[in-house]
């Protein structure tokens, strides 16, 4: 049995790494468990880090476990947590190779994972020349023509977003478009041709697309594609436990990435839906400062240091 520690982070992304590096300089000690499997290990660069703006990802997450290391009280563990018990102050994790960690609190960076989108052609472009983050890869795909995969609601605000990067883009909603009589009349009133027939292929070089191909017949000439994913959680354990989750699969959280599960926390895209690397970044270092804060309060108010 491994020696009692203060914070078990499940997930070494950029939430909980920034959340490690909170809590070791607030000399916390402090075991981040990661598959090392991320959701952008496909994505060439991640833009948008002030500093580190097209940065590989697997780079980015180099950098931060070398300067993490760098303090006393922390340990890295390439393993997937399979289960979490036990209760606030005394945790028990274990994992998929039979280790068992404790920890007094316990802190889920798990993100969230791709579901199969069921598209010919579209694992070829995914992370080269196809994307779902306007903020992370519009400017790369600036003024080009375009395809973009969505329905519904969601048709019409990926199409607004993206007008600020071109104007050039015809929505394809592979199947009936589930858009309202409104919607489809203010995307005619912006120029924006919608396809509805269902995609048979996407046609690529080397994972640039080249165009998109339509059961009906109608190739659309591209050179880029943003389309909405299919997301799931990235670990099912906070459920497990009693943490309350979206429909969308998010753990809901407080301001400072506390659950309604005492000892029980949540921060990057695990517990918001702002899919992106500074915005994980930053809800990790707020989560950490929370965590530090209730572990100092407990220690602060123990029997043990009371006169």
């Amino acid at each position: 049995m491994n020696p009692l520690v203060d914070v078990g982070i499940i997930g070494g992304g950029p939430a909980g790494l920034s959340a490690a590096l909170v809590l070791v300089r607030a000399r916390k000690s402090v075991i981040v468990i990661d598959e090392g499997r991320p959701r952008n290990r496909v994505t060439r660069e991640s833009h948008g880090f002030l500093t580190r703006d097209g940065i590989q990802p697997g780079e980015l997450r180099r950098i931060a476990k070398e300067q993490i290391s760098a303090y006393p009280g922390v340990q890295f563990v390439e393993d997937t947590a399979v289960s979490v018990t036990g209760s606030d102050g005394n945790f028990l994790i274990q994992t998929g190779r039979g280790e068992e960690y404790r920890c007094k609190k316990v802190l889920f960076a798990s993100g969230m994972k791709d579901l199969p989108v069921e598209i010919n052609g579209l694992s070829d472009v995914y992370g080269k020349s196809a994307f779902v983050c306007p903020y992370c890869d519009g400017w790369e795909l600036r003024d080009r023509p375009l395809v973009v995969i969505v329905k519904g609601a969601k048709a019409l605000h990926l199409a607004k977003m993206l007008s600020g990067w071109t104007d050039r883009y015809t929505v394809c909603t592979n199947g009936p478009d589930e858009l309202t009589d409104e919607q489809r009349e203010e995307l005619k009133q912006h120029g924006v041709p919608v396809l509805d027939s269902p995609i048979k292929q996407i046609e690529s070089v080397d994972g640039m697309v080249q165009q998109v191909v339509l059961e009906d017949g109608t190739a659309v000439p591209c050179t880029g594609i943003f389309f909405a994913p299919k997301l799931a959680a990235g670990s099912d354990l906070p459920k497990a436990l009693g943490c309350k989750v979206a429909d969308s699969g998010m753990v809901v959280v407080d301001g400072l990435g506390k659950t309604n599960v005492p000892g029980v926390y949540s921060a990057g895209d695990a517990a918001s839906e702002l899919y992106q690397v500074v915005n994980a970044a930053s809800l990790g270092s707020l989560t950490g400062m929370g965590i530090n804060h209730d572990l100092i309060s407990e220690a602060w108010y123990s029997d043990d240091k009371a006169i």
